[in-house]
């Protein structure tokens, strides 16, 4: 007779439990499916076997696999070199160290709460690796699409390993690969001429999408169906990509989450900004580029992190190479090689996690009617705009509102539209008279995190990712409501049928229109919906009123100089 689980004592309860969960992951699977053998063009790679809870679908995963030569010594502040060959099966069972970075910014209270294993990680320079995760029935031939994924962090903290490409690649039958690419100083420094051009960062993620193209049929993915998707600054790397001549033939979509190259913080400014501080703080003595190059050469990587720690965002350069010119010009030039494209915001994108991350938070929760003009002045210069702007901002956004509350949320919705709304509606505009664009701005405020976050805080800066890859941070598991499961599976076929036909749609999902001259665009919620014109006013504000004022500005200020 054999007796019910439930009657059995809880110690041998546990262990039959264990011998389940042992014969799901190992039954009708011989060793080579249990730790699979797969080539490079530089050596073979071993992985291991993970079944997807929920599923039992087997997902091979290769974690660690090198696509450059690690950037050290020489190598910094170089763009990456291929990597060395090597003899035997190199282990593919767990994670690179991630690359040097200031993990405090990830304590912050946007984070504090989450219980991340932030202390289990190990950090290099040498960092320059990337994760595969493969349906286990995928060899090669199966020719499966691939989506690249590219981290956010505002170029100076994230990690391959945060985000983890199982239930995607397992629910979905798609190959998932998360990349690694140099960060801060070290991704992004330039002295501005040949010494050290800089975006060494993005620089690497064309070194990983030419890895993907050499190797990845050997995972049982199609070189020739890549897609690339990233969040923040991560989709201002991919809509950076998408107009740079370097990264032509790599990829063939494009999907950019709350991120785009326009991005304000983000986008190719001046390198001398940058240049400065680091020159400043290195102790190297030397305004010279070529020698401050060669001593920053020489600093250890607890020198260059305490560099780091200045810098919040960093942005990318004008190198001549990646960028040949500032993205707008080659955006509205169409000097590049459009793609089809999935693009889309937030409807909090200035919630919660960007203000604590920025070091603003404090300021909006003290924000009342009597210092508002001071408050917007600021923020007006810290936006490189005339302060005489901040009266046309408060006109726009505040009115004649008194409720502290109220004036907080305009001005979380006004950084938010500066930010993140606008430049991605530009881009979407810019690019869908050449290839197709699908538009979406995400809804929902996840259950899971109503505990842990005030109750204004609606969808925040990067809540969607989670519905996009089925697991939280570091493959944690979810707790959603039946209606989150379905946004969850709804969110996933979306994005793949994308990755697979360049159209999101298929049977049984709400349609999803492409933007078109009726500017429509899908409002991603428990119950989806289309909407139009997202935002039209704040868009119309921010790129004719706001600019021809400064214009008449410039112009009646020249006046009086002449005068």
């Amino acid at each position: 007779m054999i007796m019910p689980l439930k009657q059995l004592p809880s110690w041998l309860n546990a262990v039959v439990f264990g011998l389940l969960l042992l014969l799901l992951h190992v039954q009708g699977q011989d060793s080579s499916e249990a730790s699979p053998i797969r080539n490079t063009h530089t050596g073979q790679v071993r992985g291991s076997l993970v079944l997807v809870k929920d599923n039992n679908v087997g997902v091979h995963t290769y974690l660690g696999i090198p696509f450059a030569k690690p950037p050290v010594g020489p190598l910094r502040f170089a763009p990456p070199e291929a990597p060395e060959p090597w003899s035997g099966v190199r282990d593919g069972t767990s994670h690179s160290a991630i690359c040097l970075q200031n993990l405090e910014m990830m304590n912050s209270e946007g984070f504090k709460n989450m219980d991340l294993p932030l202390h289990t990680l190990s950090m290099s320079e040498d960092c320059l690796y990337l994760n595969i995760y493969t349906p286990a029935h995928a060899h090669e031939g199966s020719n499966l699409p691939v989506m690249v994924w590219i981290h956010g962090g505002a170029l100076v903290i994230g990690m391959a390993s945060m985000t983890d490409g199982s239930m995607l690649a397992a629910i979905e039958d798609v190959v998932v690969v998360t990349i690694q690419y140099r960060l801060g100083v070290l991704g992004f420094f330039s002295t501005g001429d040949q010494h050290a051009r800089g975006n060494w960062g993005y620089l690497d993620q064309v070194a990983a999408l030419r890895w993907v193209q050499q190797n990845i049929a050997h995972f049982g993915g199609n070189p020739d169906l890549v897609t690339i998707f990233g969040v923040s600054a991560g989709g201002a790397s991919v809509s950076s990509l998408v107009v740079s001549p370097m990264s032509k033939g790599l990829f063939h979509r494009a999907i950019m989450q709350s991120g785009v190259a326009l991005h304000p913080d983000l986008i190719p400014d001046t390198h001398k900004r940058v240049y400065t501080t680091v020159a400043n703080l290195s102790g190297c003595e030397t305004m010279d580029s070529e020698a401050l190059v060669h001593c920053l050469r020489g600093k250890s990587e607890a020198e260059i992190l305490d560099i780091n720690k200045v810098f919040k965002i960093i942005p990318a350069v004008i190198d001549g190479v990646f960028l040949p010119k500032h993205p707008q010009e080659l955006l509205a030039s169409v000097d590049f090689r459009p793609v089809p494209s999935i693009i889309g915001v937030n409807n909090d994108e200035y919630g919660l996690l960007v203000p604590t991350f920025s070091g603003t938070a404090q300021t909006i929760k003290e924000i009342t009617r009597e210092n508002l003009q001071a408050v917007l002045k600021n923020t007006a210069s810290q936006m490189i705009l005339p302060p005489e702007c901040s009266d046309l901002i408060m006109e726009e956004y505040m009115g004649d509102t008194e409720d502290p509350q109220t004036l907080q949320a305009q001005f979380r919705e006004m950084v938010g539209d500066f930010l993140f709304v606008v430049p991605t509606l530009q881009v979407a505009h810019f690019q869908r008279s050449h290839a197709p664009v699908y538009f979406y701005e995400f809804q929902h405020q996840p259950s899971y995190l109503k505990s842990i976050r005030p109750p204004y805080v609606k969808a925040d800066h990067g809540d969607e990712v989670p519905f996009v890859f089925g697991s939280f941070f570091f493959g944690m598991k979810l707790v959603l409501t039946e209606e989150e499961e379905s946004l969850n599976r709804r969110m996933m076929k979306y994005w793949v049928n994308f990755a697979r036909h360049g159209n999101p749609n298929s049977e049984g999902l709400p349609y999803w229109p492409m933007m078109d001259e009726d500017e429509q665009y899908l409002q991603l919620d428990i119950q989806p919906a289309v909407g139009r014109a997202l935002k039209a006013r704040r868009l119309q504000f921010w790129t004719q009123t706001l600019p021809q004022k400064i214009q008449e500005l410039k112009k009646s200020q020249n006046m009086h100089k002449e005068l």
